[in-house]
């Protein structure tokens, strides 16, 4: 899935690991990225995190897509910022999912949380090639 996701890596969105209900992606923040007060538009946070998710509910297999999802804000993502988003699935039930995902910055002091983000899936009833 994440191959064909032209959206995500045409941002520089890069997958490190995904299976088994978990997905690791990296961005780095990019002048483009940067809003008005000189920080990372929240938009791109959502997006990465967003990707993140879509790798780990995807890592099952069935076609599956957001049936909905929300962002809390913790810090600023700045300029150069090397960010990290951790997905974790919390439970599946039925068609549908949660997963949990952690956006950090690396720093030299080690990870910090810039956003969390919670994403609920559904199960399509469309294969990867009819989708």
């Amino acid at each position: 899935m994440f191959e064909v996701d032209e959206a995500s890596r045409a941002l520089g969105i890069e997958l490190a690991e995904a299976g088994d209900g978990r997905a690791v992606v990296t961005m780095t923040i990019t002048e483009s990225m940067v809003n008005g007060h000189a920080i990372a538009h929240g938009g791109y946070l959502f997006l990465l995190a967003d990707t993140a998710f879509a790798c780990a509910c995807n890592s099952h297999g069935p076609v599956t897509v957001a049936s909905g999802a929300e962002i809390s804000f913790v810090a600023a993502g700045r300029l150069g910022d090397r960010l990290v988003a951790t997905a974790a699935e919390r439970t599946r039930y039925g068609r549908n999912g949660i997963y949990d995902v952690t956006v950090h910055r690396e720093t030299p002091d080690g990870p910090e949380v810039v956003a969390e983000f919670r994403g609920r899936s559904r199960v399509i009833e469309k294969t990867r090639e009819n989708a």
